[in-house]
């Protein structure tokens, strides 16, 4: 079942939503040659409990930590650790918070040091797939409309989208229903309504689509070893278009 939010639920996760883009604002300056991604899962711990909030990652289903920090091949769910970051690596850190009893969701993929050529394409194009999903958002539209846009526009640029994990619902759980599909079809799915909450988060992948899990039972991998990237924000439907939740004005850079 779909939750619609009341305009003083919208609110809340307004606050929540705006600490988590906060996180990736304050911790740009770390992702650097040389940083352990524990090193940056302690210091984004340490933000998110200092501002009165809970890490939601942080035992969910067993994740052992605070954020998830997805290097290179890794697609998402990396479990950070005391693998340091190199020059010309690219790592996606996905922030959760839970704050005020609802969650707010939001992930960017940093490079680290000089980009390489290609990997700045990949990352650029996973960016502008994202905003491309969100255009399609306002009331009476479908998921069907969002998916299809990342899909046409990732694939037309010669990079794949990952479909085994999705965006989704998000309120006073970290999911919920629906499922936000990163491909599809026009007209296809479910109705968008008024204070519909969700994230939009597509996966790319430099080479094919298809993955496997670490035997950490969360690390998606490229099947292929090629990069992946991936941008998510957490948005909510208004009455004639979109709000995003996880996008500090003049500060989040994308």
């Amino acid at each position: 079942m779909i939750s619609i939010k009341t305009d003083e639920e919208v609110e809340l996760m307004r606050q929540s939503a705006r600490l988590a883009a906060e996180v990736l604002v304050m911790i740009e300056p770390y992702v650097k040659p040389g940083v352990t991604t524990q090193k940056l899962n302690d210091i984004c711990h340490d933000y998110i409990v200092s501002h009165g909030a809970y890490p939601s990652p942080l035992n969910y289903r067993g994740f052992p930590k605070s954020i998830c920090s997805s290097v290179n091949d890794e697609i998402c769910h990396g479990i950070p650790s005391d693998r340091k970051l190199r020059n010309g690596d690219i790592v996606n850190l996905d922030i959760t918070t839970y704050m005020n009893g609802f969650h707010g969701d939001t992930s960017r993929t940093f490079f680290v040091g000089s980009p390489r050529k290609r990997a700045k394409k990949l990352v650029d194009v996973c960016r502008e797939s994202l905003q491309r999903g969100i255009d399609k958002v306002r009331p009476g539209a479908r998921l069907g409309d969002i998916g299809a846009a990342i899909q046409e526009f990732v694939e037309g640029s010669g990079f794949t989208v990952v479909r085994e994990f999705c965006g989704h619902g998000i309120g006073r759980n970290f999911h919920e229903e629906p499922q936000v599909l990163h491909f599809g079809h026009p007209g296809k799915g479910i109705e968008l309504q008024k204070n519909m909450i969700f994230t939009i988060e597509p996966m790319v992948n430099e080479g094919k689509a298809d993955l496997r899990i670490l035997g950490d039972k969360w690390t998606a991998v490229t099947l292929d070893g090629s990069l992946s990237a991936q941008f998510e924000h957490t948005l909510c439907v208004t009455d004639d278009g979109y709000e995003v939740l996880t996008r500090l004005n003049g500060l989040t850079p994308f």
